[in-house]
């Protein structure tokens, strides 16, 4: 494994950010530094954070998509075991994107992390055979009150999830549809 170098790459939906970590690696494994404060600083990006968490996830397991109003939450995503496809749709109804959706991959391996702003709902799904641990920083407090989502397999959004049969919780299953978020308080 070689040493791929710390980048940030904007996103086409206003925001979003690629983040490309250093990943130093050899036959042995690896070493990332996942935050580091002036970095992060330097690139613009947010380095104050509220609450991490950590999700683990069975192969086929679709989570989301979520969002959060009061407070609004943005999320720093990454991967530190298996791999997912993790997607944000553009909620804020005064934006150029609106309804848009982005698909990127993250990994344990591929060293990406996907700075996710407040105003787009967020899911992802695991690729492969193998579990996904999930850990995100967030900038606001949780607040269960305030929670929201769309339905993830809603065909108006027009994602490609590649999982043949999603495995949705009761929740994410009863979320409502696209055309229905029109209607809900919104950013």
């Amino acid at each position: 494994m070689s040493t791929t170098p710390f980048s940030v790459t904007s996103l086409e939906l206003e925001g979003l950010k690629l983040v490309q970590l250093a990943v130093h690696g050899d036959s042995r494994g690896f070493f990332v530094e996942r935050f580091q404060l002036e970095r992060f600083r330097q690139n613009g990006l947010p380095t104050e954070f509220a609450q991490d968490n950590h999700s683990r996830s069975a192969p086929g397991v679709l989570r989301g998509l979520h969002y959060q109003m009061n407070p609004a939450q943005g999320k720093l995503v990454g991967v530190v075991r298996g791999a997912i496809l993790d997607v944000v749709v553009d909620i804020r109804k005064a934006s150029a994107t609106f309804g848009r959706h982005i698909a990127v991959e993250l990994s344990d391996l591929n060293g990406r992390m996907l700075w996710v702003p407040a105003g787009f709902a967020h899911g992802f799904c695991v690729l492969g055979s193998e579990p996904a641990d999930v850990v995100y920083k967030v900038d606001a407090l949780y607040n269960p009150q305030s929670e929201a989502g769309i339905h993830p397999l809603d065909p108006d959004l027009g994602i490609q999830w590649p999982v043949a049969s999603a495995q949705l919780s009761k929740r994410d299953s009863t979320l409502p549809r696209w055309r229905q978020y029109f209607q809900e308080p919104s950013f």
